[in-house]
């Protein structure tokens, strides 16, 4: 009787033989709050499951976006848009897995247009420009610089 790695390298062999990747072989498809996870859009199932019910998550169909739900399957080719802190990846997805892996592996998993990178990096840009005006100092201030302040507002 073979042991549990020789049925297990047979089954790998045959699905190189095939032309099948491991992770592809019995993936066609899968839960859409799973695949964000594997993704790394969210570090968490749970996380990924409120950004779906609050339609943070619409799947794309020619102009028009719909709401799914967190059971929605997920297919390599299909189109979703996927908002995260006021930012939006307009994204096509081209590889399925069961597993989260590390973020290089994650990053083939799906496709993203150029226009949405650019975009996306030009708010990025907005939001940096716009922290230099902000005030330096948050929450209370120190005794040294409230020390300031009440020297400034005691000036004649």
């Amino acid at each position: 009787m073979p042991t549990h790695r020789e049925r297990h390298a047979k089954r790998a062999a045959a699905a190189l033989e095939t032309g099948a990747r491991e992770d592809d072989a019995g993936a066609a498809e899968m839960r859409l709050d799973k695949w964000l996870w594997s993704a790394r859009f969210y570090k968490t199932r749970a996380l990924a499951v409120t950004a779906i019910e609050t339609s943070k998550v619409r799947r794309q169909s020619g102009e028009d976006s719909e709401r799914c739900k967190p059971a929605h399957t997920v297919r390599v080719g299909d189109r979703y848009s996927v908002v995260r802190e006021n930012l939006t990846w307009n994204i096509e997805i081209i590889g399925l897995s069961e597993q989260r892996g590390s973020g290089a592996v994650a990053a083939q998993l799906f496709r993203e247009p150029a226009e949405s990178i650019a975009a996306r990096m030009e708010i990025i840009a907005q939001r940096k420009a716009a922290m230099t005006h902000a005030p330096q100092w948050k929450g209370r201030p120190s005794k040294r610089q409230r020390r300031k302040i009440e020297d400034f507002l005691a000036e004649p």
